[in-house]
């Protein structure tokens, strides 16, 4: 089963879905109707025998995945024994220091353009949990909300308050003064940066100097200077990946003629709550069964799990892609799935993770190493941060974006859903990059260095403006 990432962005996401279900993408004959022409007319070319050969590739996947489910199996099985093991040895060892423990009784103020389930909002919302539990003081502000009650908002808002987060408007002097009195005060995205004048006005000069500005944008639209023209004030800038941090640097310069401030790049981390989820493993597995019966789902066969289904943010786009799944009938082999935050299910269910981010790709893309932490090989763009994560041949296989990229990502895919041994072989490589380098306490630690700095900064601004 092959999971792929529903992106408005890219404009080539269903291509590998139609070479791998033999569907022929004919009509669909531009990049604009997120069909490339390339392959379209090379689709259409192939003669008769190329379309058994096809149908005999589908019965060699379908026979991979009741290998694979038993050979997994039993690789989990004995991963699980030596982790228990490894974690019974380990019981009476010293427990490290918390990284962020500094931050105890700083007041921190954080500040993100929306609530929702997109990946930015959740990786404030986690920063602000890792503070609270060492005990720092967090209030959130959330600069759009709708006018009518959002559901999703309302639960999200609701864990927060459930931690200790304080949830306050984003106008009025209670904003203003949780903005004056914080040690630190964290923007999320660049669109935040809309909120800093109409609200903090002649305030301004002394929060700026105490601000960490985190940016998780690629795309050019984002850089407005009415969003970031405070950018070359604040005490610093933290972005997910080198590729985005140095695009940054040359397109304000270049584009709006700002100079960035310290930039620092710190790649994120895969929560405990996940690695719990990885770890039990078998529980993760009946959800997917019930899902399976839920759905309906025929197995073992090939289908494709569309996650991150929105129709209210992408109506035209995945109005577009349902319609073509319903004329082709493939209804029961493509499945859609809404914005969620429990992904273990989906991870569990699938063998291998396409993630075809196009054009600068993601600014890191959280889901690479949430699919890596169950064991699954990355078929990725070698763009963005997609390539700071996966080592290609190793871990999973790159493949150039643009149409380009399609007949490599294609041949990729059929290589991992035949070769069964590589495909476990690069998962498990996956799973200890993982633990390696992309754990929560990793990324808490990373993060710690940034906001020893900024208090630093802060702490030296202040001082000078005392003397």
């Amino acid at each position: 089963m092959l999971l792929l990432l529903l992106n408005p962005a890219s404009s080539l996401l269903f291509s590998p879905l139609f070479f791998t279900l033999g569907i022929s993408p004919k009509g669909r004959a531009t990049a604009r109707s997120y069909a490339p022409a390339g392959m379209a007319k090379h689709s259409v070319s192939w003669p008769l025998v190329h379309k058994r050969w096809l149908l005999g590739l589908l019965i060699m996947l379908s026979i991979s995945t009741v290998i694979a489910f038993f050979i997994r199996s039993a690789l989990d099985s004995c991963d699980r024994h030596l982790e228990q093991v490894s974690q019974e040895s380990s019981a009476n060892a010293p427990v490290p220091p918390n990284p962020l423990s500094f931050m105890r009784s700083k007041r921190v103020l954080m500040v993100s353009h929306e609530l929702s389930l997109s990946g930015g909002p959740l990786l404030l919302m986690e920063l602000a949990f890792l503070l609270r539990t060492v005990g720092a003081g967090v209030s959130w502000i959330t600069i759009q909300k709708p006018l009518q009650t959002d559901g999703v908002i309302y639960n999200l808002e609701d864990k927060m308050l459930v931690r200790g987060v304080q949830v306050i408007s984003a106008k009025g002097q209670e904003a203003i003064d949780a903005a004056l009195t914080a040690d630190l005060v964290v923007l999320n995205t660049a669109v935040a940066g809309k909120w800093l004048d109409p609200v903090l006005k002649g305030n301004l000069s002394r929060v700026l100097p105490k601000v960490l500005w985190w940016i998780h944008e690629m795309r050019g639209h984002y850089f407005k200077l009415d969003f970031v023209k405070h950018l070359p004030l604040v005490a610093g800038a933290m972005i997910d990946s080198h590729v985005t941090a140095d695009y940054w640097k040359n397109r304000t310069q270049e584009r709006l003629g700002i100079k960035m401030p310290e930039t620092y790049v710190v790649h994120l981390g895969n929560s405990k709550e996940l690695m719990e989820g990885q770890d039990l493993f078998l529980r993760s597995f009946y959800e997917t069964l019930q899902l399976i019966q839920e759905r309906k789902l025929q197995v073992p066969s090939v289908h494709a799990v569309i996650v991150g289904s929105d129709m209210g943010a992408q109506t035209k786009f995945e109005t577009e892609l349902r319609n073509y799944v319903m004329q082709k009938k493939i209804q029961h082999r493509v499945h859609f799935v809404n914005k969620t935050l429990t992904v273990a299910p989906y991870l569990a269910a699938i063998d291998v993770l396409v993630q075809n981010s196009q054009a600068r790709g993601e600014c890191f893309g959280r889901i690479t190493i949430e699919a890596m932490a169950f064991q699954l090989p990355v078929l990725g763009t070698a763009a963005g941060g997609t390539a700071e994560i996966v080592v290609n041949g190793t871990t999973g296989m790159l493949h150039p974006v643009g149409k380009d990229g399609v007949p490599e990502l294609a041949k990729n895919m059929v290589k991992l859903a035949t070769q069964v041994e590589r495909r476990l072989t690069m998962g498990k490589r996956g799973y200890e990059r993982v633990k390696e380098v992309f754990l929560e306490h990793h990324m808490a630690h990373r993060i710690a260095v940034v906001l020893k700095d900024i208090l630093r900064k802060a702490k030296d601004n202040q001082h000078r403006h005392t003397i």
